[in-house]
């Protein structure tokens, strides 16, 4: 089969999607314009040239429009099997404006539960691509809801987490140099792996930690990602006195993440909206037990009191309750961890979820 992909080259998420179809044996094609190093051999990378990057906010326009004619080439070029882009609003428009089929689009999260709510431009682009694809994939309840809004049609929609590999997730990665790099040895350790932007609302778990340090005055708290917020975030936890307690280490490398999660006791994540969050997941995968915001995607993976706990937005003093009750408890922490490994064996992992889109592929050739 030969699969075309309009995506993010730069996203992990990308690369683990496309690099699956690569190693089976799939011609794949990559169309984008930028990339990061570990794509699989088998995968050809087109990328688009940009207008006059120095001042790309005036040119991305004029980029664009230029890209739409350069991605219609490219199509008739490699004649793929099946092209699928990757975020409803921008490549998905240059997929739908090509007019190729059969086309899949692949909604990420925020290109449906954000984007076309800030104007009825983002809108009017998303409904025209969810027009003009023959199969839509979301990784959420809460997305394909926000994708009938729209206007797609729930026949085309299918379900489809990016998927865990739960042999490079697992407890077993937990690693005792890296604690003792990080002077966290038997001190409980809370970890988020969040952007450091105010959609991730991090500020919500900084200004959580002396609440924290009142009672667990061991606790770490190891805040990785990067972000615009980082330079703010730090100050914060400085004036907050808590700056001893916290540490910023920075973007992660996918590949160390397993090292870092399987670590830690307590996974934290205080976005504001999000999809099927991987992050948690991955979380989940190592066994952590997770406090996360009240939003309809996090609660199709965490059950308050279940295997987790469920805080409002934006309520610090509750975040910091269950912070301490976690640590406190460790045989809670070890029931929520087992339950939620569980949970990704069964509903997550990655070579059945990326099977199933193969499936969904070849059924649209033979359509």
């Amino acid at each position: 089969m030969k699969i075309c992909y309009i995506a993010d080259g730069s996203s992990i998420h990308t690369q683990r999607w496309i690099n699956y179809f690569a190693a089976r044996g799939h011609e794949t094609h990559l169309i984008y314009w930028k990339t990061r190093p570990g794509y699989h051999q088998n995968v050809d990378i087109h990328l688009l040239k940009r207008l006059a990057p120095a001042i790309w906010p005036v040119t991305r326009y004029f980029s664009f429009l230029q890209w739409i004619f350069r991605v219609r080439r490219l199509l008739k070029e490699i004649k793929p099997d099946v092209l699928d882009s990757h975020f409803v609003i921008d490549n998905g428009l240059l997929a739908a404006c090509s007019g190729f089929h059969p086309y899949v689009v692949t909604a990420w999260g925020s290109d449906v539960l954000i984007f076309p709510r800030r104007n009825f431009i983002w809108r009017m682009v998303a409904g025209y691509v969810l027009k003009h694809a023959d199969k839509i994939i979301c990784d959420s309840d809460v997305v394909k809801t926000g994708l009938l809004s729209l206007g797609a049609r729930p026949e085309e929609i299918t379900k489809v987490y990016n998927g865990i590999d739960t042999g490079q997730f697992s407890p077993k990665k937990s690693d005792e140099a890296l604690k003792n790099k990080l002077d966290i040895k038997g001190s409980p350790m809370v970890i988020s792996i969040r952007h450091l932007r105010p959609l991730y609302n991090v500020e919500m778990l900084v200004r959580a930690v002396p609440l924290v340090l009142k009672q667990a005055p061991r606790a770490r708290f190891i805040i990785g990602g990067d972000g615009a917020q980082r330079g703010y975030l730090e100050d914060l936890a400085a004036e907050l006195g808590a700056a001893q307690n916290v540490s910023f280490i920075g973007y992660l490398p996918h590949d160390d993440l397993p090292g870092y999660l399987a670590s830690s006791d307590i996974y934290v994540t205080t976005s504001r909206s999000d999809s099927s969050s991987q992050s948690l997941q991955e979380a989940m995968a190592c066994e952590l037990a997770p406090v996360v915001t009240d939003l309809p995607a996090n609660r199709e993976w965490i059950t308050d009191g279940e295997n987790g706990f469920v805080v409002p937005q934006d309520d610090p003093r509750a975040l910091a309750e269950k912070i301490v009750y976690l640590i406190e408890n460790s045989e809670t922490r070890a029931k929520f961890g087992k339950i939620n490994r569980k949970l990704i064996e069964d509903n997550s992992e990655y070579e059945k979820e990326m099977g199933k889109v193969e499936k969904l592929y070849e059924s649209m050739m033979s359509a």
